[in-house]
């Protein structure tokens, strides 16, 4: 069965909420929509206090070619334009809107009939995503607009959609697919046209049986797409590890996937892709999970951004009596949460209840050079080393040794026996030489 070739781990799945219909969480009395949620310029606030918006207007314009519309996921009046705690635990600007009913604009389908025929060009349908605000829904928030529109002298031969959800707990992708599968499959018709490309490959790990059972079935009726069941293995979500197992092409050390022909979409933003070309509906809303082993209500709620996660945790049965650790998103790449009291952004991909046994760290030994951590490390680094050069701040052999390269999966950390921070010293080297780098940039232009 296909996976990528280097390295990769398979840690315990604990799908808990595998199964679990999407719920609507409840609609919040108030919101706080970040105007920086996506990697990119922060948007640019288009109201303000005492404005009376719909849902799906639009509230913060995108501010440059990598930057991201965002728009109002209630209807109400704009209480203030402020600062409000993110779940990285920085302060970011946010438009807060008072809850009044729920009135959307006119403009939206609010129907569930799937609309199959889209006569757009391709030009339209990329206008229309970057106008939608869609940005990627697997967790690295790039704006998908982007992503359309290769560089000059660049051309995309494939799509590859993510439909892996390989990180444990995580089960909102899967539930997506089962219950939104054609609308999904439209939005792949949609993407491959505004790349111009035949062909497409749609990933899924091989525990997802019924995912890939459905899908096979519905690219029967699509011409050009494919579906294929991969390995079971950590991290096969991992943008260069699924085009390495989907299509067999490794993408060099430093370049993007378009260098090796591929442009990849997450399923979550596939199904966007379709309700804003086909419904003319803007990203004000997703699906996540909320789990742990002690969770009261393990499950995957659909969530309007800028609702506290503390009130999605309240409808799915509160926080555990015995949580040592809040996680945002997955137990491997996902980060601790110092409250709840954070808006739903659209990267939040779930909130992950650890027990207090396992959030206890075990106490760090000496690297025994073992080597596990390179055998196991899916961009082939060797991350004892990174570790040592970043605990003595030596950027520029981080530099050398492809510190850029890692993908922060925490393979590294998973498999190490002497309970090293591999991750957390590598994470902050990786963001120092990433500074160095972009310095050195901008002096030479």
């Amino acid at each position: 069965m296909r996976t990528f070739r280097i390295g990769g781990i398979h840690p315990a799945e604990n799908k808990f909420s595998a199964g679990q219909k999407i719920k609507t969480a409840n609609l919040p009395k108030q919101v706080a929509i970040p105007l920086a949620h996506y990697i990119g310029a922060p948007a640019e606030a288009v109201v303000a206090k005492g404005d009376i918006v719909k849902v799906g207007q639009l509230i913060g314009k995108a501010n440059g070619f990598i930057s991201a519309n965002v728009h109002a996921s209630v209807s109400g009046k704009v209480n203030k334009i402020d600062v409000q705690l993110d779940a990285s635990g920085y302060k970011r600007a946010a438009v807060f809107i008072d809850v009044d009913g729920d009135e959307w604009l006119e403009t939206i389908d609010r129907t569930q009939t799937v609309v199959r025929e889209c006569n757009l060009t391709k030009e339209e349908i990329i206008k229309k995503v970057a106008e939608a605000g869609i940005v990627g829904l697997g967790g690295a928030t790039f704006p998908a607009h982007v992503k359309l529109s290769p560089p000059p002298g660049k051309k995309a031969e494939v799509l590859v959609i993510n439909a892996v959800e390989c990180e444990p707990y995580l089960t909102c992708d899967h539930q997506l697919m089962l219950e939104k599968g054609e609308e999904i499959m439209v939005g792949i018709s949609i993407l491959m046209k505004a790349l111009d490309v035949n062909r497409a490959v749609v990933g899924i790990e091989n525990n997802k049986k019924d995912a890939i059972a459905l899908f096979q079935k519905l690219a029967k009726e699509f011409k050009g797409v494919e579906v294929t069941a991969l390995k079971v293995q950590y991290p096969q979500g991992g943008e260069k590890q699924l085009i390495d197992a989907a299509i067999g092409r490794q993408v060099p050390s430093g370049a993007l996937p378009i260098e090796v022909g591929a442009v990849v979409q997450n399923v979550g933003t596939t199904f966007a892709v379709y309700e804003a070309v086909q419904k003319n509906k803007p990203l004000f809303e997703r699906v996540m999970t909320i789990t742990g082993k002690s969770a009261t209500n393990p499950g995957n709620y659909l969530v309007r951004l800028g609702t506290m996660l503390s009130e999605v945790v309240d409808q799915a049965g509160g926080v555990p009596a015995d949580t040592g650790k809040i996680v945002g998103g997955g137990p491997m790449m996902g980060r601790s949460l110092m409250t709840l009291d954070v808006p739903m952004a659209k990267g939040s991909a779930g909130v992950l209840f650890i027990q207090n046994m396992e959030s206890l760290r075990k106490k760090m030994q000496t690297c025994i050079r073992c080597g596990k951590c390179v055998n196991v490390c899916p961009m082939g680094l060797e991350p004892y080393l990174l570790m040592n050069q970043s605990e003595r701040e030596m950027w520029a052999d981080m530099e050398s040794n492809k510190v850029m390269d890692c993908i922060e999966c925490g393979s590294c950390s998973y498999t190490c026996p002497s309970n090293r921070a591999l991750l957390d010293y590598i994470r902050f080297g990786k963001s120092t030489v990433g500074g160095i780098i972009r310095s050195r940039q901008a002096r030479k232009s």
